[in-house]
């Protein structure tokens, strides 16, 4: 089923032929429809969101406009929204309640979104499955038997549901971009610090920004998925860059000790022979590519120590020295020069979001976690290194589908680009798109 964009609905909604309470009901009726067979959104506030609509269409009839004029949509659990519970999945904060919106909702608000509910994530959004023991298991939007994603889970399977246009997430271990390649929706990794992230707090703090989480949108168009993000975005983002009147893309389909399933590596072969039949310049090897060893070496220590400060303490667990901290982020550095000469040679780098489509349901803890790829016994925490590509040197990244797998599985690839070139990420993962659709 065909279901309306955000930015087709606003449309709809400014030139009068429908309103911001038609909108919202039906999105309200989708969601009673569809969301007991998935648990994707988990808190729900439709009597504020119904008060909100008509309120807007009051607005409309006295001259209002905006980007999102009357477009329903959710919110990942974990930003606040005033009135509503915040609890990262974490049971001791089941009945922590928001007390104001955070900054990304005031800014969605202002822009004529109307707000629905909240949408399931795992325990401290700490997995890429979405499962709590507050609102329980989230199940993938095509196959019930598979796994979400995570952490932003609930997002993505309330997009390819159909039961909303808009999402927004967080991600610092690929909690945008795996959702959406499981669900087959889009999803943007902006450029660390470029989207506020007050009000996406730990339940209960004020905690300074986190080292390497973002958050940032998720759609089932292109054309959404830009839209949100620049109404959130601290900073205007520059107009997508090529160096020339081609695309010139560089291929990178394998990552530190990660096995990729075939489908997957097929299918970005076969994206790849695309780009080339168009004019483009593909690469496959290239000497510029940083170190990925020391990089994801580098990404899973500080990616440990961003987890591990929200944490209560643990006894035996030493905190990080002041000498391991400033030597991460001198890594960090290096390594984020190191993609930025290689970023003065290609407008882009396609790889895959993880390296393998979604898997079945799977609670044993992550650093226990098994995968079975194409008949190899792996370990699953291999796989955070293609996350890490785009967040340990903070590049922005766009997750699109591209294709599908034997079992008929969504396959989506990650398209990263320079720091700053959050829209050459995205016309360069349009242009994908358009190949592996065509």
């Amino acid at each position: 089923m065909t279901y309306p964009t955000a930015l087709a609905t606003a449309a709809a909604v400014r030139t009068g032929a429908t309103t911001a309470l038609a909108e919202t009901d039906a999105a309200i009726a989708r969601i009673e429809a569809a969301n007991p067979a998935v648990n994707a959104i988990v808190v729900t506030d439709f009597d504020r969101a119904r008060d909100a609509a008509r309120a807007l269409d009051a607005r409309i009839a006295q001259g209002f406009d905006a980007p999102l004029l009357g477009v329903p949509m959710t919110i990942k659990e974990s930003f606040d929204v005033a009135g509503l519970p915040t609890t990262f999945g974490i049971e001791r904060f089941r009945d922590f309640v928001a007390e104001d919106d955070a900054v990304a909702v005031v800014r969605l608000k202002a822009a004529g979104a109307i707000i629905l509910g909240k949408t399931n994530v795992p325990p401290m959004l700490a997995d890429i499955q979405t499962n709590n023991p507050i609102y329980g298991r989230t199940l993938n939007a095509i196959d019930s038997s598979r796994v979400a994603g995570g952490s932003s889970g609930g997002s993505a399977v309330a997009l390819a549901t159909g039961m909303v246009p808009l999402e927004f997430g967080s991600d610092i271990g690929g909690s945008i971009r795996v959702p959406a390649a499981f669900n087959g929706v889009w999803g943007h990794k902006p450029t660390y610090g470029v989207l506020p992230t007050d009000g996406h707090f730990f339940p209960g703090t004020d905690f300074a920004r986190s080292v390497l989480s973002v958050i940032g949108p998720l759609a089932r168009d292109a054309d959404d998925l830009e839209a949100a993000l620049q109404v959130v975005a601290d900073h205007p983002l520059a107009p997508a860059r090529r160096h020339g009147d081609q695309w010139r893309i560089l291929i990178l389909d394998r990552a530190p000790k990660a096995t990729v399933q075939r489908s997957i590596t097929t299918a970005i072969a076969t994206l790849a022979d695309h780009f080339r039949a168009s004019g483009a310049t593909v690469d496959t090897v290239s000497d510029l590519i940083p170190d990925l060893g020391r990089q994801t070496a580098g990404y899973e220590q500080l990616l440990n120590i961003a987890m591990w400060v929200r944490m209560p303490p643990q006894p035996g667990k030493e905190p990080p020295t002041l000498a391991t901290w400033l030597h991460l982020h001198d890594e960090q550095a290096r390594i984020q020069r190191q993609w930025r000469r290689l970023f003065e040679h290609y407008d882009a780098v396609i790889a895959p979001v993880v390296g393998m489509t979604a898997f079945p349901h799977d609670d044993t803890p992550l650093p226990l976690r098994r995968l079975d790829i194409d008949g190899e016994d792996t370990p699953f925490l291999r796989q955070f290194a293609f996350p890490g590509l785009a967040t340990f040197p903070m590049l922005p990244a766009t997750s699109v589908p591209i294709g599908r797998d034997g079992d008929g599985l969504p396959i989506g690839v990650q398209v990263i680009a320079d720091l700053y070139q959050d829209r050459t990420a995205l016309a360069a993962a349009r242009a994908a798109h358009e190949f592996a659709w065509s």
